[in-house]
This record gives C-alpha cells, structure tokens and sequence, in this order.
C-alpha cells in the first residue's frame, strides 16, 4: 500500500499559464469568436475553463501526499473512483447532506476524504456583484459535505485577477475568508473548511501578487499545503490504505 508522505508538495501555480490566460483576458476581442469585447474580462467560455489547470496542479500535489498514486479523470455522474486508491479531477459527484455536488478534484477512497473546489470571479463587475454570492456557496459546498462526512477535509482555492480588486472588497473578502477556512476539528461547524486559499494575480506578467492576501494570513497559496497536510494526518494516518 502507498505510504502517506510527511507533509503535501505546495501548489505549483504556473506563472507562463497565468500570463497566457492574462493575454486572452486582457485582449479585446475573444480568439476564438472573433467578437469584441467590453472591457477586460473572460466569457464564459473562458471563465469554465480558466482554472481547471489549478484543479490539476491541486489534484497532482494531493497523489504525492497520499503515497505518489494515479490522477485519474472523474467519470461523469459516477459516486465511486475509476479504481480504488486514486486522486480524481472533476467533475467529482458528492451527494452531502444538503445537495449534490460536484467537486473540481476528490480523494474519495471509502466516501469523501478530501473534495476541492476552485472559485474564479474574473471582472470588476463580477467581484462587486457576486463575492458574497460565491462566499455563500462555499459554505454550502463544505456544509453538505460536513453533515454526511464530518471527517472529510474540504479545501477552496478563490483566484481573483489582481485589477477586478477593490480596496474594500479586498478587505472585506479577506477578512470573510479568513473566518471561512478556519475548521480545526470534525465538531466544528460544517459551514466551515479546513484549508482556503485567495490566489490574486496579475494578468499582464502572469504573478500571483505578493501582499494580496498579506503574508501572515492563512489564505496565502504558499500556505494552503500546510494547512490541508495536519488535518489528514490526523484523521486518516495508519488507517487503510495507508498502513
């Protein structure tokens, strides 16, 4: 059996990726339709599609941690892995206490053990409008997967282009989200996660921004590792398939 690894490989955020997707965001016309644009944002095309290479790069550092096993591609609808000890990325289908739902990326060897969701809002409008939107469903993705599997580690990456940002919604969204990734223990309230992080870039260079969250906040990308790693370990450490 895989052995589970002494602590989970930070996630690579891929500058060059980020400074393509920034390229499609800032031009003003879409490659692919041909139509102009407003103003700097993704359709909705781009907007799906966007972050799926976070979902990779999560799924990816999540199989070195849990023993270096595959990275399969979930099957649609399915509520089983394609084989047993295996990393999935979504759409991953969890049906929790609340809803069903379908996660970017689980580890669900025995039921849920780790689901994971990227949020993207990727305009000026969109952030004003829907940042406390998007808060509500993350509480309600972690909430219904609390109520069935309290033991299950739930983790949410909010990427966030560094000029759709305002200086209060920054503030605000920071200190929401805070609150939001702070569950310790499995009688925690279920609304809660056990690791989130605000990943906010520049869209010209393809840089994650260095003070955005600050550098003591637990939202920072460079700490999200560290923040899912204790909660598995001491859930799951010397059960199957890890001993």
């Amino acid at each position: 059996m895989p052995e589970l690894a002494g602590s989970m490989p930070r996630i690579s955020i891929s500058t060059e990726e980020l400074k393509g997707w920034g390229q499609q965001w800032l031009s003003e016309v879409n490659p692919e339709t041909g139509k102009s644009k407003k103003s700097a944002c993704f359709d909705r095309h781009q907007s799906v599609n966007f972050a799926s290479f976070i979902d990779v790069a999560f799924a990816n550092a999540l199989a070195v941690m849990l023993g270096e096993i595959p990275v399969k591609r979930a099957k649609s609808s399915a509520l089983i892995p394609p084989i047993p000890n295996c990393v999935e990325v979504g759409p991953v289908r969890i049906i929790g206490g609340i809803r069903p739902q379908n996660f970017d990326a689980a580890y669900r060897p025995d039921g849920p053990r780790v689901v994971f969701d990227s949020k993207t809002l990727n305009d000026f409008k969109s952030v004003g409008k829907n940042w406390q939107n998007m808060v509500n469903d993350l509480a309600t993705e972690a909430a219904t997967v609390h109520t069935r599997f309290p033991y299950a580690v739930v983790a949410f990456i909010v990427v966030i282009p560094k000029p759709a940002l305002g200086r209060k919604q920054e503030a605000d969204m920071i200190r929401t989200l805070e609150r939001l990734g702070s569950r310790k223990d499995v009688l925690d309230q279920a609304h809660l996660a056990e690791a989130l992080a605000l990943l906010v870039w520049d869209p010209a260079s393809g840089e994650v921004d260095p003070a955005v969250p600050p550098a003591d906040s637990i939202l920072r990308i460079e700490q999200f590792s560290d923040q899912l790693y204790p909660h598995y370990w001491k859930r799951y450490k010397g059960l199957p398939p890890h001993d």
